[in-house]
């Protein structure tokens, strides 16, 4: 049976480092996949020409319809928000756009629901309550995710976490190999995500790497820039966590990115762990 997976984001970039296998898979396997952006991702990080006239976040849609192209997603939405940044305090609004994070959750759910509705979607990915790593966006995609699922009646919402265990595991194996830049602090995934217990559903995705890779890849204004010179780059701007990630080697890619994790907030911990994020529905 044919099954529609929406795939609901924060920013481009997200769907490829958290969901992109699970939704590969899902096309191969003959489903219908939706991914839905809340914002523009038009205040992340990025090489200071890519920022000029507040472009980037037209460049950052532009490299999600690449991404979504890599994986065989069938239809892209942005819901009109604005990125709301990770400095301490949110962004401005911008001239007729709303940050994310001052959008009213009933409107963004409305919004949401509106998708979910046409789409008559079987499962909604969305995130846990404290946004995976805290990003405000983020959390506010849980809190809108889950309210819109209610208001079209969505028969099943995962959260895509990861086991805290396994990544902060992965980040000290690519420590010994790879510096990270300045913005990004590997023991902040101590706190981040999920514990083991809580997972509900470990997806193989090894057989869409390529795929998940591809997506990566796509978000090339996300791969360099965005801070002040690495001292190990002679003055360049320093390269990102997502451009550490695509040099990994290909066997070595495929195992650390190989799985997919969701957490279905309905189900109590301790169940078995599903292998499907269509399985049991009617």
């Amino acid at each position: 049976m044919s099954r529609t997976l929406v795939a609901f984001h924060a920013h481009p970039d997200d769907e490829a480092l958290l969901t992109a296998g699970t939704m590969a898979r899902a096309v191969a396997e003959g489903h219908r996949v939706v991914l839905v952006l809340a914002t523009d991702g038009g205040a992340g990080l990025a090489a200071e020409d890519l920022r000029r006239d507040g472009g980037l976040g037209r460049l950052r849609l532009r490299e999600a319809e690449r991404s979504a192209a890599a994986l065989g997603v069938a239809r892209l939405e942005w819901l009109g928000y604005a990125d709301s940044g990770s400095g301490p305090e949110p962004e401005p609004d911008l001239p007729g756009v709303t940050r994310f994070c001052r959008a009213p959750v009933e409107e963004a759910a409305e919004r949401l629901a509106a998708i979910l509705r046409t789409e008559r979607a079987d499962v909604l990915l969305s995130y846990d309550a404290n946004g995976g790593y805290g990003h405000r966006d983020h959390r506010r995609v849980h809190a809108v995710g889950a309210r819109a699922a209610e208001i079209a009646g969505t028969p099943r919402v995962l959260e895509a976490t990861v086991p805290r265990d396994t990544i902060v595991r992965a980040l000290r194996a690519l420590g010994r190999v790879y510096r990270f830049p300045a913005e990004f602090d590997p023991s902040s995934m101590e706190r981040a995500y999920s514990a083991r217990a809580d997972i509900t559903h470990r997806i193989d995705v090894r057989r869409y790497a390529r795929a998940k890779r591809a997506a990566m890849r796509a978000h090339a204004s996300q791969a360099t820039g965005g801070g002040a010179a690495d001292p190990g780059d002679d003055g360049q701007t320093g390269d990102r966590t997502l451009a550490a990630f695509l040099r990994i080697p290909r066997p070595l890619y495929d195992l650390v990115f190989g799985r997919e994790w969701f957490r279905d907030p309905s189900r109590p911990p301790g169940e078995r762990v599903s292998r499907d994020v269509f399985e049991g529905l009617p």
